[in-house]
């Protein structure tokens, strides 16, 4: 029988983490694709890619397919993601991957439909997209299901998100986009 892998993907506007059930953190990539100018044919991802940006020839572009927190470049989001979990979880046809996608408390119903499209796409079996701020209090132990407030602050390369957690779900969240 086929082992099914649990993923927990951050997906930055720098970097993607990849985070694999009894394993921990198994990739931490930049979020760039390179991608020829007129074919548009991905030429490099992650590092790779990172490593052409202010050293590409004209005809060759280094883009981050997100853009304070939230997809700007659908596609290239899409090729980015499946070369990562390939890179994690290899060509597989049976035992695809169950996975928790961290999103910014300011996604909307659009983009959080489209992320989730993405990760059908590049493979998923299941998928669940959680809050940042949710993700982050989980990360550090907080225990957020007490009916008192705690404050969450995740400071990120794109998108800070700010939060009050309570009896185990968001009470208030804004996020602040720069760069």
């Amino acid at each position: 029988m086929a082992q099914v892998s649990d993923l927990g993907i951050d997906l930055g506007t720098s970097n993607v983490l990849i985070y694999q059930k009894g394993k921990g953190i198994v990739l931490r990539q930049p979020a760039v694709v390179a991608i020829e100018r007129v074919s548009k044919k991905v030429l490099a991802v992650g590092t790779e890619a990172y490593r052409m940006i202010g050293r590409t020839p004209g005809n060759v572009l280094a883009l981050r397919p997100l853009r304070q927190g939230v997809v700007s470049d659908f596609e290239l989001t899409n090729t980015m993601l499946r070369h990562f979990m390939g890179m994690v979880i290899g060509k597989r046809i049976f035992g695809r991957p169950r996975v928790v996608l961290s999103v910014p408390s300011g996604v909307n119903e659009a983009e959080k439909s489209s992320l989730i499209s993405i990760l059908f796409d590049a493979g998923a079996k299941r998928t669940q997209l959680l809050d940042r701020p949710i993700a982050a209090a989980m990360g550090v132990g907080m225990d957020f299901q007490k009916p008192y407030g705690c404050m969450v602050v995740d400071m990120g390369a794109g998108v800070t998100d700010i939060a009050v957690l309570a009896s185990g779900q968001v009470i208030e969240a804004a996020s602040v986009c720069y760069g």
